[in-house]
């Protein structure tokens, strides 16, 4: 096991590799955290799309699996009001997909079913007790905020700016996730919306660890020993690996979206089109005639709903032409250095050739 220098987040999260799985709604269940947590890393489930009853479901199905650490991560959006007008206006300008995939208009449209985190899921965290709660989009309400460390939590958040870590430090975070601009997924963007400023990680990372006292959490397109040892060169402490975990079996990602990573090249780009929310796939139908960047999308998370019937048309067609294929920019990058491994061995796999890179001298060849 490589003697890490840096023990802050290990001792902080109580893992022995650094290396966080970032947690991914809709792309993945309970396997893919037990997997990584088997391997010293610290896995992570996506709770924005559960139920309180089915994140008490899958925390009791990883604790009978592994004796390891657990990250609950949720949502801290405000939810999105009412807008009738740009709902209808959003139809509209679908309506001509629709028509291409024999779907009618009456088609009911679901509810986007992304949840902020509240009292409900609060009190699982009280009942359950997991190791990590992690937020994405800021932080919940103090009052809920108090409830999670009072039960004994460590709490993560994500910061894509240097103000945005600044403010997660002074409100209780115990460590900081820095999301630079390349990482696939939801921007944790919250004090701002400006996300064509946002820098990328090899611009915010000094920056941020310099910024707060601490630990950093380098997230965006981390995906071999080499990205690994350089993040831990600049001041982080730990990494958050996602789009790499995306081409182990344990992810359970549609067949559009598992042929779409295995064909992606430097084919990404951020979009709002698939749930209101700039989030970074790679590109397909939707986001080029859609978008990318979409005014008329709605708010997050409704602009999802009118785009399920045609998701789902799609998908039966083996298509990915209306799904959020997600994933950061070293997404051929991920391929190389996943493709054909589970998610236990790819940990073991970045850990070792992290370790590797940090004790090379100059002029070492890898």
């Amino acid at each position: 096991m490589p003697p890490w220098s840096d023990r802050r987040a290990l001792d902080l999260l109580n893992i022995t590799q650094p290396i966080v799985q970032a947690p991914m709604a809709g792309a993945q269940g309970v396997e893919l955290a037990i997997a990584v947590s088997r391997a010293g890393g610290l896995g992570s489930l996506p709770c924005a799309m559960l139920t309180p009853a089915q994140v008490a479901d899958q925390v009791a199905a990883f604790r009978a699996a592994s004796s390891g650490p657990l990250n609950l991560n949720f949502f801290c959006h405000r939810p999105a009001a009412a807008d009738a007008a740009r709902e209808q206006a959003w139809r509209e300008r679908l309506a001509p997909f629709y028509r291409e995939l024999g779907i009618g208009p009456e088609t009911p449209i679901p509810v986007s079913n992304r949840a902020p985190f509240d009292a409900a899921f609060c009190e699982v965290v009280e009942a359950l007790q997991p190791d990590v709660v992690s937020f994405h989009f800021g932080l919940p309400a103090p009052d809920l905020l108090a409830r999670v460390k009072a039960s004994g939590a460590r709490v993560l958040s994500s910061a894509t700016t240097v103000d945005e870590a600044r403010w997660l430090a002074q409100h209780g975070c115990d460590a900081i996730i820095a999301q630079g601009a390349e990482a696939g997924g939801h921007r944790g963007l919250f004090l701002g919306d400006e996300v064509c400023a946002q820098p990328g990680l090899l611009a915010l990372l000094p920056r941020v660890a310099k910024a707060v006292d601490v630990p950093v959490i380098a997230a965006g397109a981390i995906a071999d020993g080499r990205g690994m040892a350089a993040a831990l060169q600049l001041g982080a402490a730990a990494v958050q690996v996602g789009t790499a975990y995306l081409f182990c079996p344990e992810a359970g990602i549609s067949a559009p979206h598992r042929a779409a990573l295995m064909a992606a090249g430097d084919n990404t780009a951020l979009t709002n089109v698939f749930t209101g929310r700039p989030a970074r796939g790679i590109l397909n139908r939707a986001m080029r005639e859609l978008g990318p960047i979409s005014p008329l999308a709605p708010a997050f998370p409704l602009a999802g709903g009118a785009l399920a019937p045609l998701r789902a048309a799609a998908e039966a067609q083996g298509s990915g032409d209306f799904s959020p294929l997600w994933a950061g920019q070293a997404v051929a990058l991920a391929r190389d250095t996943a493709h054909g491994l589970d998610a236990a061995a790819l940990t073991q796999r970045l850990a070792s050739e992290a370790h590797r890179w940090l004790r090379a001298q100059p002029g070492d060849v890898q």
